[in-house]
């Protein structure tokens, strides 16, 4: 019998470019493993990142059935990139495991709930839509803007749906603070970048709401996107997917930075402990660290308060990858353990740049707001 690196990925084909990737992470000592938020909440070797890529490797060579058991770890995985930090190769392991799930459910396995995602999807994005026609009234929105304005589905749902109140108004403070960054009106998009189907497995569909995204921003100079999740989505994902978005694409606090003298002090932000949370997404995934940090400095009059782990070595908040939908009680777990080590810094407001995270942190009892509404209150229009 041949030996399971000789062997091709002959039971998942697609899989074949990543078969190096695979492999270092197969045979390498899981010198990453503490750095994985899943298996740190739910201590198995299998959900290690060490456990997955082995999993993955090992139904495609056809060396362990094609069954949900052997599947299911490609799903136990934030996207946070923490593992590659700890990797002398920076290995993606966050790219070949989506790639992996689309494989993988293309073969009819994987959990459940990732297939739900997917029969949702567009019942679920029409938010999009509902609350660009709601937003439309505000003389901010201009429909032929040249500045494409992108929400996310998780801010469209919250403002749309009456959620949080610190969630709910991110959305109109995207609009009047972004229209205040470019000196212009900005148009809403109102197509999904589609990360949903990416983390859910059904790869070909989410290339297809790639397409439809650059089609939706023909014309426009840019595209400013508040998510940090969606960010990366089409930064990263929809790059390595071959989806030719051709709008300049940057993320809020990217633009916001280089309009750094128009923010003022807001001296309410400044009567306690104001502690960033880097997104993984926005941090390990863009490069993003500075940006936020300069933002929330200029509107406090100091240096933000910070986590003991941070930047390239800030924890998860466990609400990336779909794992609060595959896996919701280590996904509470990763959340649980954010917000702990945030009381023991001292406590005091969260701010991020990640609907998701927002939402697991506020469950988890800490008080968080966006930075987008930071920004607008310095900007004086929030």
């Amino acid at each position: 019998m041949s030996r399971p690196d000789d062997r091709p990925l002959r039971r998942l084909p697609t899989l074949e470019p990543r078969k190096a990737t695979l492999e270092r992470c197969v045979f390498c000592p899981k010198l990453c493993r503490t750095a994985c938020p899943v298996s740190n909440a739910a201590p198995k070797e299998t959900l290690t990142p060490w456990g997955k890529m082995s999993m993955a490797y090992f139904v495609a060579n056809e060396s362990v059935a094609l069954s949900d058991s052997f599947a299911d770890p490609a799903w136990a995985c934030t996207g946070c990139f923490g593992c590659r930090e700890q990797c002398d190769h920076r290995n993606d392991v966050a790219g070949t495991l989506f790639e992996a799930r689309s494989a993988l459910a293309h073969r009819g396995v994987g959990p459940k709930r990732a297939r739900d995602v997917v029969e949702r999807f567009d019942e679920k994005t029409a938010v999009l839509g509902k609350i660009a026609r709601d937003l439309s009234v505000m003389p901010e929105v201009d429909a032929s803007a040249p500045t494409a304005l992108l929400l996310g589905c998780a801010y469209a749902r919250d403002a749309h749906g009456g959620g949080d109140d610190a969630r709910a108004r991110v959305a109109r403070d995207a609009v009047r603070a972004t229209a205040k960054l470019v000196s212009g009106k900005v148009a809403l998009v109102e197509a999904c970048c589609g990360a949903p189907l990416l983390y859910a497995g059904a790869k070909d569909r989410f290339v297809a709401q790639g397409r439809a995204l650059a089609s939706s921003l023909a014309g426009k100079e840019r595209l400013v996107v508040i998510d940090a999740g969606c960010a990366s989505t089409i930064r990263v994902h929809h790059a390595d997917a071959g989806v030719g978005i051709v709008t300049p694409v940057e993320h809020f606090a990217e633009r916001a930075a280089r309009e750094l003298g128009m923010l003022r002090e807001v001296p309410e932000l400044g009567g306690g402990p104001v502690r960033w949370h880097d997104p993984c997404q926005l941090g390990r995934g863009l490069g993003v660290y500075d940006q936020p940090r300069a933002l929330l400095s200029r509107a406090l009059g100091r240096a933000p308060d910070e986590f003991e782990r941070r930047r390239e070595h800030g924890h998860c908040s466990g609400a990336g990858g779909l794992l609060p939908v595959t896996m919701p009680e280590v996904s509470d777990g990763i959340a649980r353990g954010r917000v702990a080590e945030h009381v023991e810094a001292g406590g005091g407001t969260v701010v991020t740049a990640c609907a998701s995270s927002m939402k697991k942190m506020q469950k988890q009892g800490a008080s968080v707001i966006d930075l987008v509404t930071v920004v607008a209150r310095a900007l004086g229009v929030g």
